[in-house]
C-alpha cells in the first residue's frame, strides 16, 4: 500500500473541442478497518496519511476513549488495511451502544448511532477567545496556501487547528469529518491546550462536522463553505461560533457573533 494521497491516472481531456491526453492526479481512497480489543469496530474510507491521528481522533469522537493514553497498543497493517487497537479498559459498558458499521468518505452514520454516541461526548463551549474578521480571512487563505494535496487533486478536504494568528496543524483527507478526526487525534497525542484555538475548515459545516468541533472542545469554526440548519441549531445550543462562506473579503457569522471582531 502506498501512503501517497494521489495516483497518476491516464486521462483524456476535451478542451474547446480538442482532445488531449495527460496524467491526472487522482485522490487515493483507502479503506481502513479498525479492530478494537480484538473485535471489528468500524471501517473508515480515508486518505492513507496520518492514520494514527485518524484512529485516535475517531475513537475519541465516538466516545471510546477520552485521552490518548487509554490506548495500550496501536498497530497498523498498511498492506491489508487493518488497524489493531488495544485499550487499557474493557468495553463492556459500550457493547449495547456500539456495533459494526460502515462510515463512508462523505457523510456519516445512522441516526440511531449518531444520537447514542454524540449525546455523551459533545461539549458545551464557554471559551472567551475572539478573533477579528481579518484574521478569519487570513487563516482561510493560509490553509488554502498550505493545501498542496487539494491543489494537486481537487479531491480532498482540509482541517486546521489555529491560533488567531497562525496555523498550528493541518490535516488532509477525502472525508471532511476524517480531516477533523485527524486534527483531534493530533491534539490528544500531543496534549495541545485549546484555550485560545480555532478550527479552520474547507468543508461544509454539517451537523456531524459541528459535533466533532464540539467534541474537540474549540469554540470557533471557520469555513469557506456553507452550513446546514441542524449544524447551526447545534452550534447555537453548544456555544460555538460558526462562520461560513469565508471568501473574497466576506463571511457570514451564523451563531454567537460576539467572538468575531469587526476590526481587521
Amino acid at each position: 500500500m502506498t501512503e501517497h494521497v494521489h495516483v497518476d491516472w491516464k486521462t483524456i481531456q476535451i478542451n474547446d473541442g480538442k482532445l488531449t491526453s495527460f496524467n491526472d492526479q487522482v485522490a487515493t481512497e483507502y479503506p481502513l478497518t479498525i479492530f478494537l480489543n480484538g473485535n471489528e469496530f468500524a471501517t473508515i474510507v480515508c486518505t492513507p496519511i496520518h492514520l494514527r491521528d485518524l484512529i485516535v481522533g475517531f475513537l475519541a469522537s465516538e466516545g471510546m476513549i477520552r485521552q490518548a493514553d487509554e490506548i495500550k497498543d496501536l498497530t497498523i497493517d498498511h498492506d491489508r488495511g487493518f488497524a489493531y487497537v488495544m485499550l487499557n479498559k474493557s468495553l463492556d459498558d459500550y457493547e449495547h451502544d456500539h456495533s459494526k458499521r460502515f462510515i463512508g468518505s462523505c457523510c456519516g452514520k445512522s441516526r440511531q448511532f449518531y444520537f447514542k454516541s454524540d449525546v455523551k461526548t459533545a461539549k458545551t463551549i464557554t471559551t472567551k477567545t475572539s478573533i477579528t474578521a481579518g484574521q478569519c480571512l487570513a487563516l482561510i487563505q493560509s490553509m488554502q496556501d498550505n493545501s498542496g494535496h487539494f491543489q494537486e487533486t481537487g479531491g480532498v478536504h482540509n482541517a486546521a487547528l489555529c491560533t488567531r494568528d497562525r496555523l498550528i496543524t493541518i490535516r488532509t483527507d477525502i472525508g471532511r469529518h476524517n480531516a477533523l478526526d485527524k486534527v483531534y487525534g493530533h491534539i490528544l497525542e500531543n496534549r495541545v491546550p485549546l484555550r485560545d484555538k480555532v478550527i479552520v475548515f474547507s468543508g461544509r459545516i454539517s451537523s456531524e462536522a459541528l459535533l466533532k468541533v464540539a467534541k474537540i472542545g474549540v469554540g470557533i469554526v471557520i469555513s469557506k463553505s456553507a452550513p446546514t440548519d441542524l449544524a447551526l441549531k447545534l452550534a447555537d445550543d453548544l456555544g460555538i461560533t460558526a462562520v461560513g462562506f469565508v471568501r473574497n473579503d466576506k463571511m457570514n457569522i451564523y451563531t454567537h457573533p460576539h467572538r468575531i471582531e469587526e476590526t481587521n
